[in-house]
């Protein structure tokens, strides 16, 4: 009988994980991204300012009851877990978005890339939740991610020309090998980019 049950849940896993990527999409919710049509470079922006975690409204408040609980059980793990979370965003979070980013657009010619001062526009990749999930081996929780794009000029930022949003971006299942928050979240970030750039590429670059 416990057999069975396992078996009938892994069923419906199956057929519920794909309705999730389905659903896992980059809707406009105002303004107009037709500004974007023939230009080369768009730059971007990360924010995480109004993150948040879990069952934290506060990304601060999450990091820091962690840290306090991981170097409970073992001195110095939580302080590296803190260290990693915080540079997770520059080395797997943004890179790995800005990839996937690329590699739809770029077959329009257009590049996607922080930093790009001189880009006439601006792409605020605003992060507003994330849930970390778990793998503990016997369960585990898919990480998932919201996301919101402000669309603006980049010599003009005070004024927001569209906006967009991406309300649950899962992370991929990786058949049990997830077991590093990072990773999962950097799955998610996998997708969110892929999606944006199938959004820009319907919406901009293929009319």
């Amino acid at each position: 009988m416990y057999m069975k049950k396992i078996s009938i849940l892994l069923l419906m896993t199956a057929f519920l994980y794909p309705v999730t990527a389905i659903f896992a999409q980059c809707k406009l919710i105002s303004g107009d991204v037709s500004v974007l049509k023939g230009q080369p470079v768009i730059n971007l922006q990360y924010d995480y300012s109004k993150m948040a975690v879990g069952k934290f409204k506060n990304a601060d408040d999450y990091v820091a009851d962690r840290t306090a609980d991981m170097n409970k059980k073992k001195p110095g793990d939580g302080d590296r877990w803190a260290e990693a979370w915080k540079n997770d965003r520059t080395s797997k979070f943004q890179p790995t978005f800005e990839k996937n980013l690329n590699e739809v657009v770029g077959k329009f010619n257009v590049s996607c890339k922080e930093n790009a001062s001189d880009a006439k526009y601006t792409l605020i990749i605003r992060t507003t939740f994330t849930e970390p999930g778990y793998n503990i081996g016997i369960t585990r929780q898919n990480a998932w991610i919201k996301v919101e794009v402000d669309l603006i000029e980049t010599a003009n930022p005070g004024t927001v020309l569209a906006s967009m949003i991406m309300k649950r971006e899962d992370s991929v299942n990786m058949m049990g090998y997830d077991y590093d928050t990072g990773t999962r979240i950097q799955s998610a970030y996998d997708r969110a980019g892929d999606n944006l750039g199938d959004f820009l590429v319907k919406n901009v670059f293929k009319k």
